[in-house]
């Protein structure tokens, strides 16, 4: 662990300039229009090439020409990710990236952007900066999400589950390596990585974990006992999760939707170390972050 509070970076020394660069933006195109003039006119100077996939290339009307190639199907080999947009877009930049070993480098265009590299008035520096290669990189960890029938997702930030709308409260049962930790009757529960511990854990009184801490944390949501306690589980435990609920529970992995889990059927959940690799500027750190995107710690 670095003094700065965060572990410390994976750096290759010295990092080579970009070449090739995959964008994604904010879901709204004229949220996103005025940083992404600013990327394509970095990218031009510094003769990189940007990569679009056909929803990107829509959504702004793009046109092939020198330097940016559109409608391209996804691809793991771009040198670097820049993702113009808020944590949400930069969660689904990182998913996207797990396990290819490219950076992902966020201009915050949200409300929060806990994960973003830089804000929008520092645009044009940090992105001359990311093209050529000046940042660090912090692997990140997932969640494992596997399914029943055996469909595996990585969450970044947290998995959840929820009771459904109009049904009574679930009743989960949760073990950690197969032994029996405790049964719960709440509205759901949150599963978080470090990186989203300062998200729905932390909106459920869940305990905030700096980055670098190895484990993962398990809140609940409107327990409905004095018993449950938010639990860090150690980063080689598997978390077993199991609906006794009467009816099917709803799953979440980031925020989104991914299916149901029904009566008497179980998800585990393991923890993914160095997933992803989000891109940092130097010496930047994770109690800074927190303080200036919540407030200060009370004195």
């Amino acid at each position: 662990m670095s003094p700065s509070g965060l572990p410390a970076a994976t750096v290759r020394d010295p990092r080579p300039a970009a070449r090739t660069v995959s964008v994604l933006t904010h879901g709204r195109p004229a949220h996103a229009a005025d940083a992404l003039r600013t990327l394509v006119r970095e990218a031009a100077d510094a003769g990189v090439e940007l990569w679009f996939d056909e929803d990107e290339t829509a959504k702004h009307g793009l046109r092939s020409g020198p330097g940016i190639a559109v409608d391209q199907p996804w691809r793991s080999d771009a040198d670097l990710c820049v993702v113009l947009g808020g944590d949400g877009t930069i969660l689904r930049g990182l998913r996207r990236h797990v396990g290819t070993g490219v950076p992902v480098f966020a201009v915050n265009l949200g409300e929060i952007g806990f994960l973003a590299t830089v804000e929008p008035a520092d645009a044009v520096t940090g992105l001359r900066d990311a093209l050529a290669g000046r940042f660090e990189v912090l692997p990140l960890p997932s969640l494992q999400l596997c399914l029943p029938d055996g469909t595996v997702h990585d969450g970044i930030n947290d998995l959840s589950v929820h009771r459904r709308s109009g049904e009574r409260v679930a009743a989960l049962r949760y073990s950690v390596d197969d032994e029996e930790v405790g049964f719960v009757r709440c509205d759901g529960l949150v599963v978080s990585t470090p990186a989203g511990s300062t998200g729905y854990n932390l909106a459920n009184g869940g305990p905030v974990l700096a980055w670098g801490v190895e484990g993962y944390a398990v809140s609940f949501i409107a327990p409905h006992t004095l018993s449950a306690r938010s639990l860090v589980v150690a980063p080689d435990g598997i978390l077993r999760l199991h609906n006794a609920s009467p009816s099917a529970v709803e799953l979440g992995v980031d925020g989104r939707p991914q299916g149901l889990l029904g009566q008497d059927e179980a998800i585990t959940v393991a923890f993914r170390r160095d997933a992803a690799l989000l891109a940092q500027t130097p010496g930047s750190s994770f109690y800074r972050r927190l303080r200036e995107k919540f407030g200060r710690l009370a004195e």
